[in-house]
């Protein structure tokens, strides 16, 4: 029986992987060195909270304890020194905000909110003298937050190939972690010159529901209006669109019908990225550009200091309890935001809004205060599905927590779902004026 074109080309991936991995290994993630000196900040003669993470969920938890506790010295530890949103960058992609609109100082928000911003990266944890290593010191707690956000995972399409996984990264990056491959995936979009460009979508509860369908119908909007012969093809690992179901079923439909396929249960079995081949259970494709989105995880800090675990939606997000945020079997050690392991989505609002509980509850376990009553955060999405008027959908919504198989879901979700006229238009200006809010929230 003759060798199958995949099977072929499985082999060679394996060889040549093998071969270019004898003389040197891809790593993970790059090798850090701790420092052994005490890192330079003020000397601790008070209560000090480190929060590891400067995201939504980071920057509004330290806000809120110095709001809530004026005493409590407050350190955020955050690797980068300019904060850069994923929110609204979807925009931005397409030239419907700057980069300027999405960046922000972590000096000006530290400043106004009286607690200090530490540039460094945290790596390691001594639980029991109560360090966080960090590359630039050693920094001593009584309390500490992780909010590190998600990493991906890319097993389930690279199968273990590491150069695969290398050039996944590199070469077709998700562009849902802000930073460098934002600036690739825009200069892809704004230099694609025709054909089918592939976006993918994973399973499980990935870092904001909507996303992928709102960047699909605007790069299919950009597309339309300078008139390319191109067209935005959607893998969806999930059986249906994930959210707002309505709102982006009728614009793939009636908007896009030219420059967007949407293909449902399309999960990748095979890829070639040198001949540009996509296999999955039911199709084949062959495009020219594309950008991939994987499966995610907690971040990868997590797992380092030892307080992460395999969960149900993802791998190795936070260890922690459910209604408290308490690391299990650690009574000062919190994990918030994107990389806890509840059912919550993994959005700016929600985790903003999230935040004030965590301080809360940070601030009651400091004062030594009886148990507080659980809070559910909220999340208010705004979903742009057009440039040209900017139009927009949106859901927003609390949870509630069913104590039978202790699981968090929406409660009493209110949607708008139609796109059309001056209710898309208001949709739209709305989404503008939330991020406003929320940036002036966390910065001022």
């Amino acid at each position: 029986m003759p060798i199958s074109r995949r099977e072929a080309l499985r082999i060679v991936g394996i060889v040549t992987a093998a071969t270019t991995l004898s003389s040197a290994s891809i790593p993970e993630t790059v090798t850090l060195k701790k420092s052994s000196q005490k890192a330079p900040l003020p000397t601790k003669n008070k209560l000090r909270v480190v929060i590891v993470g400067g995201g939504w969920s980071g920057l509004s938890i330290a806000k809120n304890i110095k709001i809530l506790s004026k005493d409590t010295e407050v350190v955020l530890v955050e690797q980068n020194d300019k904060f850069i949103s994923c929110p609204m960058s979807n925009l931005w992609l397409v030239d419907k905000v700057s980069l300027e609109y999405l960046t922000h100082d972590y000096q000006e928000a530290a400043r106004n909110n009286s607690y200090i911003f530490f540039q460094a990266s945290a790596i390691g944890l001594d639980k029991k003298k109560n360090i966080l290593h960090t590359t630039k010191g050693d920094i001593d707690y009584d309390y500490i937050v992780f909010a590190p956000g998600i990493d991906y995972d890319y097993s389930s399409i690279t199968k273990g190939d590491l150069i695969l996984e290398k050039r996944l990264r590199e070469e077709y990056p998700a562009a849902f972690k802000s930073g460098r491959e934002h600036h690739i995936l825009k200069n892809k979009i704004q230099n694609f010159k025709g054909g089918k460009f592939i976006m993918t979508i994973p399973s499980g509860n990935y870092r904001c529901l909507p996303a992928p369908y709102e960047r699909a119908c605007l790069v299919a909007n950009y597309f339309k209006l300078k008139k390319l012969k191109a067209k935005v093809i959607l893998l969806d690992e999930n059986n249906d669109i994930t959210i707002k179901e309505h709102g982006f079923h009728t614009a793939f439909d009636e908007l896009y019908t030219d420059y967007l396929d949407y293909h449902p249960n399309s999960k990748i079995e095979f890829i070639d990225l040198d001949d540009k081949f996509i296999e999955t259970e039911f199709e084949e494709f062959y495009f020219d550009d594309a950008s991939f989105y994987p499966s995610v995880r907690g971040a990868k800090i997590l797992e380092t200091v030892g307080i992460a675990k395999d969960t149900v939606f993802n791998k190795l997000e936070g260890n922690i309890n459910g209604l408290t945020y308490d690391v299990v079997g650690e009574e000062n050690i919190f994990i918030s935001g994107d990389a806890r392991p509840l059912g919550f989505s993994k959005s700016g609002n929600t985790a903003s809004t999230e935040a004030l509980y965590v301080a809360k509850l940070v601030v009651n376990k400091i004062n030594n205060g009886s148990k507080i009553k659980w809070e559910s955060p909220t999340t208010l999405c705004f979903s742009a599905v057009s440039i040209d008027p900017q139009r927009a959908i949106f859901v927003n919504s609390q949870y509630a927590y069913n104590k039978n198989n202790k699981t968090f879901g929406f409660a009493t979700p209110k949607t708008s779902e139609v796109w059309k006229g001056s209710e898309g238009l208001e949709n739209a200006s709305a989404q503008h004026d939330w991020a406003d809010a929320m940036y002036k929230y966390m910065f001022k």
